[in-house]
């Protein structure tokens, strides 16, 4: 067909306008529903925003006013617990429901470069300071990660629920005047990567660190690799030699590494700002290793866990006790060399919480798992074992690393699914497995920590709105 010059003028015209549509469109269902069906409302920015002092349960100040306040935890040698979650920590605040926490979270692989990752902060100077007569955490253990918190959180009991609103994250500057305007981060491809048996080239076996640079001015969403090394031998100030990365928090001596400038040349990683480890402290032993994940929540890795969305907790002890950090720039699902681009974000949350009383009859009822919500998505988690420290008793925490299976992962993962449809969306069972397998998505969370993990994803959209059961009123 011959088109005449004003017909083709029309059409290139109704193709732009029918873009710039499809555009605006594919973009303001997705702002609606993030304030919409989460929910979320920022922190009062008139108000002040007080200084957390770590003094204990104090309930009595906490619950004075009306008005939601707005505390901040600064990351240091004293706000933080290196590699555990326990129920005897001492609370580094104490806030009531509906109240706002903006805290840092530190990556424990800072050490991988201290001049861009360390060095110039006063708190994390503090954190990773070590001599050979003093550390600044010494209590350094079983797990890896420097968890800030913990948080308690006046009112939760066991049986309740609690919600935690990821309203912001951001990178946190590196305080190296060297580099004003940016952070860092570090993957470690390491000897509990799943990928580690599997190498082709030499030298085999081998361990990598790859350094990444992150825009902190907001003109840059993307990360891009400066350079990477190969793991050497490193002795620590206790006079210790490691001869892999054994143990958290080792600052490496550059001057025994060869440094390999302009790796992925030419590739952008886009920012996926999430947090790696965050929840609630069980119930089962005092500590607990911070690297596998469980019912509590802790170290899931889910790339999703990013601002805007919501994970719920079961409560387990008396003021739930939530701390946060292994925080990632980006990673994708799996996680399979062993960590994500680790770095240091600041986090604002808003906890809500959900009584037990209160949850009958809602869509959260008989959620004993961590849940996230998404604007257009819920999320459920599964791992190899629903409750390692149940289950494979007092070795439990020694046990999780050798029994790590995806099989029972997915069935754990789709059990849950099953429930969640059946109790809030009121489908039968036999609907529920159809609407799992033709409607919903199923994806590796991680395969390194231990109690490997899958998340199932079921799409808001599919429901009509009187067929979900309502959330409970906070």
């Amino acid at each position: 067909m011959v088109w005449n010059y004003k017909r083709t003028k029309f059409a290139m015209l109704s193709i732009s306008v029918g873009l710039i549509f499809a555009l605006i469109t594919s973009i303001l269902p997705f702002k609606a529903a993030s304030q919409t069906a989460l929910n979320q409302t920022a922190p009062n920015q008139t108000a002040p925003i007080q200084i957390a002092q770590a003094t204990g349960v104090n309930c009595a100040d906490a619950a004075s006013g009306k008005a939601s306040q707005h505390y901040q935890v600064t990351a240091n040698a004293q706000t933080v617990q290196w590699g555990y979650f326990s129920k005897t920590q001492p609370p580094v605040v104490s806030i009531r429901s509906k109240d706002y926490v903006t805290m840092d979270l530190i990556t424990h692989h800072a050490g991988d470069d201290y001049e861009r990752m360390i060095k110039g902060d006063p708190g994390i100077e503090s954190i990773y300071r070590w001599t050979a007569t003093e550390q600044g955490v010494s209590n350094r253990g079983p797990g890896v990660h420097v968890l800030t918190g913990p948080v308690y959180v006046c009112g939760a009991e066991p049986g309740d629920l609690l919600e935690v609103r990821i309203l912001d994250l951001k990178p946190k500057p590196s305080g190296n005047s060297l580099y004003p305007g940016k952070t860092f981060g570090s993957n470690a491809a390491a000897w509990w990567g799943f990928h580690f048996r599997n190498l082709a080239q030499p030298p085999n076996p081998r361990e990598v660190i790859t350094i990444y640079e992150i825009d902190t001015t907001g003109s840059r969403n993307w990360a891009k690799a400066l350079y990477s090394y190969r793991w050497k031998p490193q002795t620590t100030p206790d006079g210790k030699e490691h001869a892999t990365i054994d143990y958290p928090g080792i600052v490496v001596d550059h001057s025994k590494v060869e440094e390999t400038q302009n790796v992925l040349d030419g590739v952008r990683v886009p920012l996926r700002l999430h947090i790696g480890a965050m929840g609630l402290a069980p119930k089962e032993a005092d500590v607990v290793n911070s690297i596998p994940p469980g019912y509590f929540g802790g170290n899931i890795d889910n790339r999703h866990v990013g601002i805007g969305t919501s994970m719920y907790y079961p409560v387990s002890v008396s003021g739930g006790l939530f701390s946060a950090g292994d925080a990632h720039a980006s990673q994708g699902d799996s996680e399979l060399d062993g960590t994500a681009i680790e770095t240091s974000l600041i986090g604002t949350f808003q906890f809500v919480l959900h009584k037990k009383s209160t949850l009958p009859g809602t869509i959260l009822e008989k959620v004993d798992y961590p849940l996230l919500e998404t604007p257009d998505s819920w999320i459920v988690h599964g791992f190899t074992f629903r409750n390692y420290l149940a289950e494979l008793g007092k070795d439990a925490q020694t046990l999780v690393f050798q029994k790590s299976s995806l099989d029972p992962a997915l069935k754990d993962c789709s059990t849950k699914l099953r429930d969640f449809l059946m109790n809030g969306m009121n489908l039968t069972e036999d609907e529920a497995y159809s609407l799992i397998t033709v409607g919903s998505d199923f994806a590796i969370t991680q395969v390194v920590d231990g109690n490997w993990g899958v998340h199932g994803i079921i799409p808001k959209g599919l429901f009509e709105e009187g067929q979900v059961k309502p959330k409970p009123m906070s």
